[in-house]
């Protein structure tokens, strides 16, 4: 017979991605007991024996916003020795623009790249070293309930055999896109609005320390003929690049694409600029999008990360908000404790104050993009036409997450205006009633 043990925590954080070690670190630096528990056999390393992280599908980008909240969390140093990437290139319909990170707003003008598996173990290490605790190799599969809104307890499986009961305060679920405890307490993506679908890989280059991002808008087969998603890479420095493709997709038009076939097509079209060998670590991935998921939280748990579908419509990107969204529900667990609520109803309403209305315009937008033929009908326009350079400016800006709430220019106050006529919108159609992140204001 198996042996088994019970764990206990003020704070169980399901997850060592960026989202749950940033949640460790945060609930550390506030004085609480977090263990954060992930399936992967993660080693945390020593001065004698290196670390090994968990890999994921992802381009490994980090935007200014994303430097930015690292920087918060007093872990600035990560970055040290990989790339400082300025801005995007984007590439397609006969034409090429650059846009730097603007240096005005609330954000650096410095974004990277880093490997997942480098920085979700670099992350790790810095919410342990903040007095979080971590357990890996145990693989969490069932969620007790006391009521249909509050876990009583978690248990699973270690690799070893062992079977392991987890308890706690708080539980944050940030389980990423396998999500199997948050699937339990009723958290369901919303596939027929928009999601993601993409591939990712590593190739060698001499480009490594290109200091630019570049994606290229206009992906073909070896047909010529074009195909609904994008092309990425991202430098990392030390003659590597991480090489990808993505596509957007709702459940009425899904992306009929082989990412990982595009993926290799990609890498046959920018072999010459690139000089790049062929892809290897390929990896592939569906990706919730714009918080269009069931639920968020209950009395006593909150998604954050990719379980609360905390990613940009518009690119992919997630990081920044992961760790942004970790820091936010710590600040809110001390009242939670004494609200008999808790963080019920809360939680989905700080997510709609700091990200449904950017969010609600980019899904809209991304749902519009999977029109068949409309983006090789406009593109030519947007990277061609009189005003290209300023619309680049714009997009860039709007695909790295830069527009925070102290932002005055047009551009910004633009975005938000129509953002809140697309939240208005969400009220009145009833194809998109359902509210951002699920559960209705109270």
């Amino acid at each position: 017979m198996n042996s088994s043990s019970v764990l206990c925590a003020d704070v169980i954080i399901v997850g060592a991605g960026p989202a749950g070690s940033a949640a460790g670190f945060w609930c550390a630096r506030a004085g609480l007991d977090a263990l954060i528990v992930d399936m992967a056999d993660v080693v945390l390393g020593s001065a004698e024996l290196p670390g090994q992280g968990r890999d994921k599908t992802c381009g490994d980008g980090l935007t200014p916003r994303a430097v930015k909240a690292l920087q918060e969390m007093d872990a600035g140093h990560l970055l040290d020795g990989h790339p400082e990437i300025r801005g995007l290139k984007l590439h397609g319909f006969g034409g090429s623009i650059t846009a730097a990170w603007p240096a005005t707003g609330a954000f650096p003008t410095r974004g990277s790249a880093i490997p997942r598996s480098e920085l979700d173990l670099a992350l790790l290490q810095h919410a342990v070293r903040a007095g979080a605790r971590f357990v890996g190799g145990l693989k969490l599969s069932d969620a007790t309930l006391d009521t249909p809104h509050s876990i009583r307890e978690l248990s699973g499986t270690r690799s070893s055999g062992e079977s392991v009961v987890v308890r706690g305060r708080h539980f944050l679920l940030a389980e990423g896109v396998r999500n199997g405890i948050a699937r339990q307490v009723g958290v369901q993506w919303l596939r027929e609005l928009v999601h993601g679908v993409a591939a990712r890989s590593y190739v060698s280059t001499p480009r490594g320390d290109e200091p630019w991002i570049h994606s290229h808008l206009e992906l073909r087969d070896d047909q010529g003929v074009a195909q609904p998603g994008y092309g990425w890479v991202f430098p990392l420095g030390a003659d590597r690049a991480n090489l990808g493709c993505g596509a957007l997709a709702t459940s009425a038009r899904p992306a009929k694409v082989n990412t990982k076939k595009l993926l290799e097509q990609y890498a046959t079209q920018i072999r010459g600029e690139w000089q790049c060998g062929e892809p290897e670590l390929v990896k592939s991935a569906l990706l919730p999008m714009g918080g269009a998921v069931s639920r968020v939280s209950g009395v006593n748990w909150a998604t954050i990360g990719d379980s609360a579908a905390l990613v940009n419509p518009l690119n992919g990107e997630g990081i920044d908000y992961a760790l942004e969204a970790a820091r936010l529900v710590v600040q809110l667990l001390p009242d939670a404790a004494r609200n008999p609520d808790g963080l019920r109803y809360v939680w989905p309403n700080v997510l709609r104050e700091h990200y449904g209305t950017a969010f609600s315009l980019a899904r809209r937008l991304a749902i519009v993009l999977t029109m068949p033929g409309l983006l090789s009908a406009v593109g030519p326009l947007g990277m061609r036409g009189p005003v290209a350079n300023q619309m680049m400016d714009a997009a860039a800006r709007l695909m790295g997450n830069l527009v925070s709430p102290e932002d005055s220019d047009l551009t910004a106050r633009a975005w938000r205006a129509a953002g809140g006529l697309s939240r208005g919108a969400d009220r009145l159609l009833a194809a998109d009633s359902r509210p951002l992140f699920g559960q209705p204001t109270r």
